[in-house]
């Protein structure tokens, strides 16, 4: 008589894994903390840089040890040459996390502790890869389209280095603004499948590059990190504000099309980020006088929470529905949104890295449902 299987839970629905310091995400009543602190007042108050020490240190850092931090994330952030040529050679339509996730992988080869995994070596090198995340990010974005790479400037903070790096220029504080906000609320999230991927290679006794290259092919998939960029395709398909109305009632209601960014595996109250991110892509249309994308996101969002379907399933818009405007609206092309998602969760899974080192070994078990004691068959007989 075979041994009753044990129950499953789908997709670890429910599995709790372990303890963590980092963040807590609290679904049912929209809540997201992290290390203590309200989301709400990190998004109004925090620059990236701050979140980034929060998460790795469990406490908000001096001015002096901001400041710190802040210069180490942009010296650290300049690429090898090596690195830039090597990306310069790549095919220029290649998908932008594919060309992420094998420069993160490079730029072990040029790291002189890459292979050392004390804890020192292992913060300093997630400081590196915080800044070297962004500038790959920016590179990318002008190598793509034909244009040099443009290398980080050490007195300005990550958001604002970003936006330099993509144009040459300082942007305007709204911009920057938007940015950083987006970076803040993107940066961890509790244990989601890119971080639990990182903890996970981490347990094994890897070194930071295998799991951050681990975190970034489990963010690539479009279950997890690419929402954003649909949301946004979407609004293009939509394309005028007076189109939704139709747009709802023809591809939602009438072919069953899931509306992108609305709805989220953990939120079942309003995702507190959405809130956030809404008045920030508002700021931004109107300080640029692009208004159109951010009213049909309005539109849709209203159309959506007033029918019963949303209702009924408390769907709400999530961070990627109002992300998809803040990223557009600052001419950034739509494969390019998800690998700012990695420049912002860059500060997640490196505090979960360093979380987990020296934990056990992750080794779930399995239920097998397969055949038993099948005669062998010799080959010339099958």
């Amino acid at each position: 008589m075979t041994e009753a299987a044990a129950p499953v839970a789908t997709g670890l629905r429910g599995v709790v894994i372990g303890d963590s310091k980092t963040s807590l995400v609290d679904g049912e009543n929209g809540r997201l903390i992290y290390a203590g602190y309200t989301i709400q007042d990190l998004a109004e108050n925090a620059l990236f840089e701050e979140v980034v020490y929060l998460l790795w240190n469990n406490e908000l850092p001096t001015a002096a040890e901001l400041e710190a931090l802040r210069a180490e994330i942009a010296e650290g952030a300049v690429l090898p040459q090596a690195v830039i040529d090597r990306m310069k050679a790549y095919p220029k339509n290649i998908q932008p996390m594919a060309m992420l996730r094998t420069v993160v992988s490079l730029l072990a080869f040029y790291d002189p502790e890459s292979e050392d995994m004390h804890l020192d070596s292992v913060k300093r090198k997630a400081v590196r890869l915080t800044g070297q995340i962004t500038t790959i990010c920016a590179a990318w974005a002008r190598i793509r389209n034909d244009q040099e790479p443009i290398a980080p400037r050490h007195d300005l903070n990550l958001a604002q280095n970003f936006m330099y790096m993509l144009s040459g220029e300082e942007s305007d504080s709204v911009a920057a603004d938007a940015i950083n906000t987006y970076l803040v609320l993107l940066a961890e999230h509790g244990m989601n499948a890119s971080t639990f991927t990182s903890r996970v290679i981490t347990a094994t006794g890897a070194d930071i590059y295998s799991a951050i290259v681990g975190a970034i092919g489990a963010l690539k998939g479009p279950s997890h990190g690419g929402a954003n960029a649909e949301a946004m395709q979407m609004f293009l398909d939509i394309g005028e504000v007076d189109n939704v109305p139709v747009w709802f009632n023809t591809e939602f209601k009438g072919k069953n099309r899931k509306i992108m960014g609305i709805g989220h595996a953990v939120y079942k109250a309003l995702d507190p980020r959405a809130t956030i991110l809404k008045e920030k892509a508002r700021a931004l249309a109107t300080s640029t006088g692009n208004l159109k994308w951010f009213d049909i996101a309005e539109k849709l969002d209203d159309t959506a929470r007033a029918d019963q379907h949303f209702i009924d399933r408390r769907l709400y818009a999530n961070v990627d529905y109002y992300s998809a405007i803040v990223l557009y609206t600052l001419n950034l092309d739509i494969e390019m949104f998800t690998p700012l998602f990695a420049m912002a969760r860059i500060a997640g899974w490196s505090a979960h890295v360093i979380e987990q080192m020296g934990g056990k070994l992750i080794r779930p078990d399995v239920n097998y449902i397969g055949a038993m004691d099948l005669p062998w068959v010799a080959i010339d007989a099958r």
